[in-house]
């Protein structure tokens, strides 16, 4: 189908644009690399619980930086050209999969980090492989929607951060759930209605995205 094609062309352009310049995928290193190095001067000995959370914290942070210029580092030339050739589903799932793909090598590599630097909590690891890779999904659909939505205004930080609380707690909130089980070597129940419920936050957003962006994409 055209709009396949059309997603491969954006999501190829996307990935050549950051080979390019490398200054987005440099700099959340820069911020990774840091932070977990001053969690490791801060805690010398640390409870999983308070792992797991600071890793989640890491996280989000990193996802911020990561996809806050999504739309808003477009000229308007740029998205006027858009305009004229692409669907603008298209546009949107190419900037959600390259952005899922980019949280995803984040948070491998703070997991990496802390493990290096701080020691591996986790257990069970098919209930954090299964939070990384949802968590990064929702994530990247949730803040590249509002990164579109607010690359429309004129303050579009603020209003990024206004829109992006209400919908990143309830994901933030099962993942640190779903990451419990990671953590305790019994802990099994729980996993599926985590999972069930993550997925459906993250399909819910999706959705919501997908309807609303092209009302946005004629404004």
């Amino acid at each position: 189908m055209q709009i396949f094609k059309e997603i491969g062309v954006l999501l190829n352009k996307e990935l050549k644009l950051e080979w390019r310049n490398k200054y987005a995928i440099s700099g959340i290193l820069l911020y990774v690399g840091a932070t977990v190095f001053i969690v490791y001067m801060a805690f010398f000995e640390m409870e999983p619980l308070t792992w797991v959370i600071l890793f989640w914290v890491i996280m989000l942070f990193a996802s911020v930086n990561a996809i806050t210029k999504s739309f808003t580092q477009e000229s308007k030339k740029r998205q006027l050209y858009f305009y004229s050739l692409v669907n603008p589903t298209a546009l949107l799932l190419s900037k959600v999969i390259y952005n899922s793909l980019l949280l995803l090598l984040i948070s491998f590599l703070i997991w990496g980090g802390l493990s290096l630097f701080v020691g591996n909590m986790v257990v069970n690891v098919q209930p954090f492989l299964i939070a990384i890779c949802f968590g990064s999904l929702g994530f990247a659909v949730t803040f590249t929607f509002v990164s579109a939505i607010s690359a429309k205004t004129d303050n579009s930080a603020s209003l990024m951060a206004i829109l992006s609380f209400p919908l990143i707690i309830p994901i933030l909130v099962t993942l640190v759930n779903l990451s419990k089980n990671a953590i305790e070597p019994l802990a099994s129940e729980g996993v599926q209605g985590d999972v069930t419920m993550l997925l459906a936050i993250d399909l819910i957003v999706l959705g919501m995205a997908l309807l609303l962006y092209p009302y946005l994409w004629r404004d």
